[in-house]
């Protein structure tokens, strides 16, 4: 298997755990609406439990492209026939994850604070257009129809709602910002305010 598909089997797993999550949401929810606390406080801890697990995947992801990207760079300065490889992943050619936070959360509040997703990343490419990378616009090996930078900016979400910055148990196929989310996104205007200053 292939670094890239090994990447794709991680997107696909953290997608679906996430599906889990806000099914188990939903459920805790309803049993809180019927006044069936134990329930609701089993249902929470599972939650935890299933969060716990999510971000230990996630560090496992991060630990893998590491890897590879090591592997790449050395690759890379060794001259040999693997070099695409090492320049595909070479610092700088990708918009890296962390530049997507003030577009998504811009973009989420100013449509109402909860869209589809269709709608937020149509909103964060017209912000981004103009920073993004002749990388960024190249589909992802696992996605051909995907540009990579919607992939980045999906991964920017996941990263998010683990801060609590987005909510975890939005309905599939929407995001949504929380109040922790527009706090951050006021420290971020004022910074690039007084980056700009």
């Amino acid at each position: 298997m292939k670094q890239n598909e090994v990447m794709a089997a991680f997107e696909i797993l953290l997608k679906e755990i996430e599906t889990v999550i806000a099914w188990f949401n939903e459920e805790g929810a309803m049993a809180f609406r019927h006044s069936d606390y134990e329930t609701a406080r089993e249902v929470v801890e599972r939650v935890g439990q299933i969060r716990a697990f999510r971000d230990r995947v996630g560090e496992l992801q991060n630990e893998w492209e590491r890897l590879f990207a090591k592997r790449a760079t050395e690759t890379f300065k060794k001259g040999t026939r693997h070099a695409a490889l090492a320049q595909r992943l070479q610092r700088g050619l990708r918009t890296p994850e962390a530049a997507f936070r003030l577009p998504i959360l811009e973009a989420l509040v100013e449509l109402g604070g909860s869209a589809p997703i269709g709608d937020v990343l149509g909103r964060v490419h017209d912000k981004m257009k103009e920073r993004l990378t002749e990388y960024d616009c190249q589909p992802v090996p696992s996605a051909p129809n995907e540009p990579r930078w919607r992939n980045t900016a999906q991964w920017c979400r996941y990263t998010m709602i683990r801060e609590g910055l987005l909510a975890p148990d939005s309905p599939r196929g929407t995001w949504a910002v929380t109040e922790a989310g527009r706090a951050e996104l006021g420290r971020l205007k004022q910074a690039s305010g007084s980056e700009q200053a």
